[in-house]
């Protein structure tokens, strides 16, 4: 998978140049809007007026020179991997015998979701948070096949590499189907994999269905409305991944906008505006988006995983149902249910999310 040359591991150190500070700003000001219908809120997608203040702290108030300091306070670095560069964050604990960990973030995230549960988690395990093959610094790809289990084999790599005999993972979005991959793919070295949603859907047997609870089926109405109301996304994604980029890649309002109609109100204007920072700054909106593509467009897992799987369900998310996660992962250990936190809990509830994350690895070691 790996020449000599790739196994080099270089630091690294975000620096944007001021130039493309001015860019962003000069093509903010000028940003073309869209008209929109009086009276229909949300119906048609993001309101102009939620978009327009966004666009006015970004010009205003917003600092990326203070995100890319606080990026840097952590030890970065990249290095090459079946021919594609990866950049990670490289954490280690103060304790030498802690277990590693390597977390995985999705779309519209990046590693900036994790930077809340860094102090956190330090103390008990060493931190491998990688930025997605595509995604970011990593990107962009340079060649087809990136999808989560070719990530996966990767991540094996990353964590040998950096001398890691026995790790976890940890994911949540696109790293809650690459994580599981992982200890598929190498399970001899992950002791445990901690997610925060299963995607197991019904198979469609009138039997699976008609024995779901009612909390169940109130989930899996959850998930068919997201799935027809929130999905254009996954469906542009997955099928004309190079032809959205166009716009995205051109506008700066335009890749705030469809990177936010998944971030919502519930996290704060600063952690949005640093996620799509990252997208455009390393002009990686196709090469992101390419993901979807890739995983639409691979075979299926060939059996259910055997590694060791928590399930951390937080509210306001669809972690998934118990019973359809079961059939998909034949080794779900823990499954803990929370009353706050969200889609992106590393950053909404770290407290929680951490300590989930280590009362599950401590009980797989």
């Amino acid at each position: 998978m790996t020449s000599r040359e790739d196994a080099a591991i270089e630091p690294f150190r975000i620096a944007i140049p001021q130039a493309d500070l001015d860019d962003l700003q000069l093509r903010l000001a000028r940003t073309r809007w869209p008209e929109e219908l009086p009276g229909v809120g949300g119906a048609y997608g993001l309101p102009l007026g939620y978009v327009r203040d966004l666009v006015t702290h970004w010009r205003t108030g917003y600092d990326w020179r203070d995100w890319e300091a606080r990026l840097n306070a952590q030890p970065q670095f990249t290095t090459a991997i079946d021919g594609q560069n990866i950049h990670f964050l490289h954490v280690r604990s103060p304790r030498p015998d802690a277990l590693a960990l390597i977390l995985s973030h999705g779309w519209p995230g990046s590693i900036v979701e994790y930077l809340d549960v860094i102090p956190l988690l330090r103390e008990d395990f060493h931190l491998v948070i990688p930025s997605l093959p595509g995604f970011a610094f990593s990107g962009p790809t340079r060649e087809t096949g990136w999808g989560s289990r070719r990530i996966a084999r990767a991540w094996s790599v990353l964590m040998a590499r950096l001398g890691y005999t026995r790790y976890g993972a940890v994911g949540n979005d696109a790293g809650s189907l690459i994580s599981p991959e992982v200890g598929r793919i190498d399970p001899e070295h992950v002791a445990g994999v901690h997610v925060a949603q299963i995607y197991s859907l019904p198979s469609g047997d009138p039997a699976e269905l008609e024995a779901l609870t009612a909390e169940e089926r109130r989930q899996l109405d959850m998930l068919r409305w997201f799935r027809e109301n929130m999905m254009a996304y996954h469906r542009l994604h997955s099928t004309q991944p190079q032809t959205l980029a166009f716009a995205l890649a051109d506008s700066p309002a335009g890749q705030l906008a469809w990177n936010s109609q998944l971030f919502g109100d519930a996290v704060d204007p600063d952690f949005i505006l640093t996620n799509v920072m990252l997208y455009w700054l390393t002009g990686t909106a196709a090469s992101a988006a390419r993901w979807y593509y890739e995983d639409a467009h691979a075979e299926p897992p060939a059996g259910p995983t055997t590694t060791p799987i928590g399930v951390a369900a937080f509210a306001g998310d669809f972690s998934g149902i118990r019973r359809l996660a079961d059939r998909d992962h034949r080794n779900i250990v823990r499954w803990s249910t929370f009353d706050r936190g969200g889609h992106y809990a590393a950053h909404q509830a770290p407290e929680l999310l951490a300590g989930d994350v280590r009362e599950f690895f401590r009980g797989v070691l």
